[in-house]
């Protein structure tokens, strides 16, 4: 038995685990605590296309059983905490109790964007349309900056659910457009061919040094203008 060619399986098991466990927290409405699981999942998630490449076992089954996990580290956890949010909405503002429900649209984006990532031989070395890690690490920090910020205008942009809805619907178009994203993954070890990399890196590194839950959002944001900065001057 080559126990190789089951690690990169069992870590990607190990991420559906951190994603089941953040349902738990989110169901809860300890964010916190999700946040954490699912960035533990999409750690896990890297790694196991990392050690299917080193241990050359890539095919079809670890790329079904990535994006089942990924459905619900990705995909069903940052949809429960928007319907959450929206939910703690209704005591504020005269909304009908079937808008929160609307906070699936983030996971119904999700599943589309990896049923359509798996058939899409253009997303080999990089992305189109914004990844659902990304945009679950999006969804989730957006509790946390409420929890964790002294401006009443964050607080009332964060909490206003027309906003919170625009932001559902906003996720789920970023998550099938057709924008094309670099990836971070690093496939050979060259500064050259990850400059972007390496500058993305350094700026998601202050920008959580400085803002530190409210830099989530603000390096995803990061994130997708560089793409389409760099994409532009490469067109140029």
């Amino acid at each position: 038995m080559n126990i190789k060619q089951h690690v990169p399986n069992l870590i990607t098991l190990l991420n559906l685990a951190a994603g089941c466990i953040a349902l738990i927290f989110a169901f809860e409405e300890n964010f916190l605590f999700a946040f954490y699981f699912v960035a533990l999942g999409i750690f896990l998630d890297f790694f196991d296309g990392f050690f299917a490449r080193l241990y050359n076992v890539s095919g079809p089954l670890g790329m079904e059983l990535d994006s089942l996990a990924d459905m619900v580290t990705s995909g069903v956890v940052p949809g429960i905490v928007m319907f959450k949010m929206l939910s703690n909405t209704l005591f504020g503002y005269d909304i009908h109790p079937f808008v929160p429900y609307l906070g699936f649209i983030i996971t119904l984006g999700s599943c589309y964007r990896l049923a359509k990532f798996n058939i899409d031989t253009r997303q080999s070395d990089s992305f189109i349309g914004l990844p659902t890690p990304a945009n679950a690490l999006f969804i989730l920090s957006l509790p946390l900056v409420i929890a964790n910020t002294d401006s009443l205008l964050v607080l009332e942009i964060l909490t206003n659910p027309y906003v919170l809805l625009a932001i559902s619907v906003l996720s789920a178009y970023l998550l099938n457009a057709e924008i094309p994203l670099f990836s971070l993954k690093v496939k050979k070890f060259s500064l050259k061919e990850n400059l972007i990399q390496i500058v993305f890196l350094l700026l998601s590194l202050l920008l959580l040094f400085f803002f530190q839950f409210l830099g989530v959002p603000l390096l995803i944001l990061l994130y997708v203008l560089m793409s389409v900065l760099t994409n532009k001057s490469v067109k140029q």
